[in-house]
């Protein structure tokens, strides 16, 4: 990949090391984000699953939340997966009491959509977008797209039409953890945004 280019992954808790270690192998300097300072250096983010709202207390106390805005409205691309998503939605159900997020993708998302740690399943899914073969998803107390605005895209859905990834303009978010499976096409797709 032409220049290595520098993407962050936000790394104030979650599953920060399967990200790094995805980004690296593609070519990537992978840039542990903490502080406005190292988000500042970036070219590209990717934020993890983990709790919604423990990122969305952790970015504020690290004083994160609004450059991570601010970056977002300017363009900056961005890949979000399980919680990640739900930072990415201008809209969230079932959050906590006064929980926030970043914003950018014009979608509603509703928080552990499928229910507890114990619901967590994998699924093959068909992501036209990213050709064959199918992406195997892993979905662990995920959210999941109950409105798309105008300006939002479909990526992936499940058999029963619920929308699962999404993609609006140089941001894309997953419910699931492609990064579990071994999974690297919303990682390539995301450096192709990030070198275009």
């Amino acid at each position: 990949m032409a220049g290595n280019p520098r993407v962050g992954v936000l790394a104030l808790q979650g599953d920060v090391r399967e990200h790094v270690r995805i980004l690296t192998a593609l070519g990537a300097e992978a840039v542990l984000v903490r502080r406005p300072a190292e988000l500042a250096t970036v070219a590209g983010l990717v934020l993890p699953g983990g709790e919604s709202s423990v990122i969305d207390k952790l970015a504020r106390a690290f004083g994160l939340r609004v450059p991570i805005r601010e970056a977002i409205a300017g363009g900056l691309p961005v890949y979000g997966t399980c919680a990640g998503m739900i930072l990415l939605a201008d809209r969230i159900v079932d959050g906590i009491d006064g929980q926030q997020t970043f914003g950018g993708l014009d979608v509603t998302v509703r928080r552990n959509a499928f229910g507890s740690q114990v619901d967590s399943f994998e699924a093959d899914l068909d992501v036209p977008a990213l050709g064959d073969p199918p992406v195997r998803a892993v979905f662990i107390r995920a959210p999941v797209v109950e409105k798309l605005g105008p300006g939002a895209e479909a990526l992936a859905t499940l058999a029963d039409g619920r929308v699962v990834a999404v993609a609006q303009g140089r941001l894309m978010a997953t419910s699931f953890h492609p990064e579990m499976s071994g999974e690297d096409r919303f990682h390539r797709r995301l450096l192709d945004i990030v070198t275009a």
